[in-house]
């Protein structure tokens, strides 16, 4: 490659990293939009890591995925958005981006900083909509087309994350705590479950789960037991596991609806049913929406009783999340970056609304295996 093209190539670059609360994934875009550098990294969580933390790690992300891309590491990129877990808070963010400005300069010009959800959005649509993460923790954030922002939990898991899997592992093991405390009596039977945690923590009495509760806490290990629970539910359709489930999607769903009074009408479709309503695409992002035949009886239970009025697409990403943020960084600084967005994408489930005479919205469910 000659001088002249490199220096082509290199200014149309976009680095990104989209960030879980347990890793990271960085990519590096070239002028035609396809993806020429990856990188694995741990969370880049600056409640969990710190500012310092977080940028030691996109620089050794940075690196790695320039010398794959065949990149020289000194070389600054020319845009990089950072769509990452806790970054919610503007304030944070910008001292984020000055800290990388002055502490690892070379990793590149400039910057654009949000959250993880945005990035997801990104990656089908530069309108907007709306994401639900539901994986080790849980966030739901809808964007409209002006730009605006509106979040319903993504709290962490002392305060919310409902519907995820800490929360659907907490809520089996409260459950078995309760019932032999003869605290409150679980209606379907609990010694499957109970043998599942054990399994799952090495442990044979509810003191020795102390323990993994407190001194030796970490909330992806307690998230673990969900996978287990979820097998539990698929394969011998235990009750327990299934009820845990259903009311995971309905918290999941209950985050629509709370949203519902936020969601600019420029950011609706007609609906592809041919009905008077109108359509929301939702991006499904985390390893709980695995599991939607599970979530499913909640989810759309939940939405019929609110009345939710809109149809709704969910969509799995066939793509890294972290494409999303390279699209964010291109409209942001105006940089021209070819894409497809229904590339991006599975519809794997429709909800229909129909107003009933009350004019609230029912849901005659609709299941759609491929694109639409």
């Amino acid at each position: 490659m000659s001088l002249k093209s490199l220096n082509v190539y290199l200014i149309e670059c976009f680095p990104l990293v989209l960030s879980g609360a347990t890793h990271s994934t960085l990519v590096i875009c070239d002028e035609a939009g396809q993806i020429v550098g990856r990188a694995k990294g741990p969370s880049t969580n600056h409640w969990a890591v710190g500012i310092p933390g977080v940028a030691e790690r996109i620089d050794a992300m940075a690196r790695a995925a320039k010398a794959e891309a065949n990149l020289p590491a000194d070389q600054k990129l020319t845009a990089v958005g950072l769509c990452l877990s806790g970054a919610e808070a503007e304030e944070t963010n910008r001292e984020l981006e000055n800290y990388l400005h002055t502490n690892y300069p070379t990793v590149a010009e400039r910057y654009v900083v949000c959250s993880d959800t945005v990035g997801s959005i990104q990656a089908v649509s530069n309108l907007g909509g709306m994401v639900i993460i539901a994986g080790t923790g849980s966030n739901t954030l809808l964007r409209n087309p002006d730009g605006s922002t509106h979040g319903c939990g993504g709290w962490g898991h002392m305060i919310g994350d409902e519907g995820g899997a800490w929360w659907i592992a907490r809520n089996a093991i409260k459950t078995v705590f309760d019932h032999r405390d003869n605290l409150k009596r679980s209606k379907h039977p609990i010694e499957r479950v109970w043998q599942l945690i054990q399994e799952h923590f090495g442990v044979r009495t509810l003191h020795d789960l102390l323990d993994h509760s407190y001194g030796r806490f970490c909330k992806t290990a307690y998230a673990g037991l969900c996978a287990r629970l979820a097998r539990a539910a698929l394969d011998e359709c235990d009750p327990l596991c299934r009820k845990l489930f259903d009311e995971a999607g309905q918290s999941l769903a209950r985050s629509v609806c709370a949203l519902q009074d936020k969601i600019s009408p420029e950011l609706l479709r007609p609906s592809t049913s041919g009905s008077a309503t109108q359509l929301l695409d939702i991006v499904c992002v985390g390893s709980v929406w695995l599991s939607w035949e599970l979530l499913h009886d909640g989810f759309v239970s939940e939405l019929r009783m609110q009345g939710f009025p809109h149809d709704l697409r969910l969509l799995r990403l066939t793509t890294t999340m972290a494409l999303g943020a390279a699209y964010l960084a291109a409209d942001t600084f105006k940089l021209g970056m070819p894409r497809d967005y229904t590339g991006n994408y599975d519809v794997f489930y429709t909800y229909r609304a129909v107003a009933n005479e009350n004019g609230n919205g029912t849901a005659p469910e609709h299941k759609t295996n491929g694109r639409s």
